[in-house]
């Protein structure tokens, strides 16, 4: 992550200069500025970041003396958004893409759920967005509301100290209000691809001077869902535009938009195995009268700090609410039939840790980050293993230990196999005792 601050320094503090950008990724810290200087002006920031942001700041890249002094000051600005989210070290989705995207070349990146994906592309947005010119200059296009409202969560979070005004825009709230947003500063639009489509079609959200298009969960962007809108969207972008594309799978149909839109992509593939390292696996043999028994024992004998719970249907989303609740459960549960204004209230809610226990649908599944949830629950087993991956990365997330745990019935039992073989993966049988230590970190 720090790499794209240290590039956006340098354009701060350096006069011009050729391969100045370039030279400036991970070197060591300037003989211009001593250590201890520099550990002085950073002594609140992680050490690690600053080793890693260092500067090699000779003559060659034309720097004047007051450049030079005033390199700390600026670059600590740049990251007190990141210092105040926590983050210790760069990811290796971080490490790997940031310094490609701030090339200005597109990207194809692969890598696991809860690895930094969102920073991973927020960071060089920054970097693409003059403060001054208030127009529409980089859209990040998310599946669902629930990861836009979160990405540009994230966004605000980050650029905090930036003066980046970011707005979100999604399905399902009022176009008369975005409308009217539109005509105030906009820098980073977040959104689901049909709105800002009917934004831009409309011609109060201008693209023009949009240089940079980001697309999360790219699988699912790229389904027939969302493909149509994405494609027409292009249209409204400029020529030169830069596409950064993120997701954990990529079925075939990115091959074909990759060809047609992407100039000459980097490919990042950090995808060694395609199950979260951190999260373990387990599987019960129950019948299907069985389930809710056996989930009120998982309750009882688990050290759960919060759990997601997945059904393949909103009624019986609904229906294992209630048996939750009748149990003395606290519970909420989510689906794509409510209104936006509730799910978004219990999207809300449950990550501030309202409530311990979420059912949902795979609504729930792209990308939303809330690290307290250590533990999955397949109440009913996926049909495929894109959607149980995604699932699974629901714990464990950036890092963390998490359980999953899949209540298996007899007509599974093909799709069990199937899933671990195409996954690559072992989902042992659950035992008697689980070990806190391999779920609770």
């Amino acid at each position: 992550m720090i790499v794209a601050v240290a590039f956006a320094c340098l354009n701060e503090c350096c006069r011009p200069c050729h391969g100045c950008a370039v030279a400036a990724v991970f070197v060591t810290v300037v003989p211009s500025l001593s250590s201890d200087y520099c550990r002085r002006r950073f002594e609140s920031a992680p050490l690690l970041w600053c080793e890693r942001l260092s500067v090699k700041m000779s003559p060659s890249f034309g720097c004047a003396a007051a450049d030079v002094a005033s390199f700390p000051t600026r670059l600590h600005r740049r990251l007190l958004g990141i210092y105040e989210k926590g983050f210790e070290r760069p990811s290796p989705i971080q490490e790997e893409s940031i310094p490609i995207a701030l090339t200005g070349s597109d990207i194809l990146a692969r890598a696991k759920n809860g690895t930094g994906k969102t920073a991973a592309f927020c960071v060089p947005a920054f970097k693409k967005i003059d403060q001054d010119n208030n127009v529409i200059q980089v859209v990040i296009l998310v599946p669902t509301r629930e990861l836009a409202l979160q990405t540009s969560q994230v966004c605000k979070e980050l650029g905090k100290h930036l003066q980046i005004q970011v707005m979100v825009t999604t399905g399902g709230t009022s176009l008369k209000d975005d409308i009217m947003r539109l005509y105030q500063p906009v820098h980073l639009l977040v959104g689901t691809p049909g709105r800002i489509l009917d934004l831009a079609k409309k011609g109060v959200c201008i693209l023009k001077d949009c240089s940079m298009l980001i697309m999360d969960e790219a699988d699912k962007l790229l389904s027939p869902e969302f493909q149509p809108s994405i494609e027409q969207l292009i249209q409204f972008l400029p020529a030169n535009r830069q596409i950064l594309m993120f997701s954990a799978t990529f079925p075939v149909t990115v091959k074909d938009f990759k060809d047609r839109y992407l100039k000459k992509p980097y490919i990042i593939n950090l995808m060694d195995e395609l199950t979260l390292k951190g999260i373990t696996q387990y599987y019960a043999f129950v019948e299907e009268r069985q389930k809710v028994h056996c989930l009120n024992t998982l309750f009882s004998k688990l050290q759960i700090n919060q759990s997601i719970i997945f059904c393949n249907s909103v009624n019986r989303v609904e229906l294992l609410a209630k048996k939750i609740t009748e149990l003395g459960y606290s519970c909420f549960y989510i689906h794509a039939k409510m209104l936006q204004d509730h799910r978004n209230r219990v999207f809300h809610d449950f990550r501030n840790g309202a409530c311990r226990n979420l059912v949902c649908t795979d609504l729930f599944t792209r990308g939303i980050d809330i690290q307290a949830v250590n533990v999955v629950i397949n109440f009913d087993f996926p049909k495929n293993s894109e959607t149980y991956l995604h699932r699974v990365g629901r714990s464990g997330r950036f890092g963390h230990l998490g359980l999953a745990v899949n209540l298996i019935t007899y007509e599974d039992r093909f799709n069990l196999y199937r899933i671990e073989q195409e996954l690559g993966t072992e989902i042992k049988q659950i035992s008697p005792h689980i070990d806190q230590a391999i779920y609770c970190r």
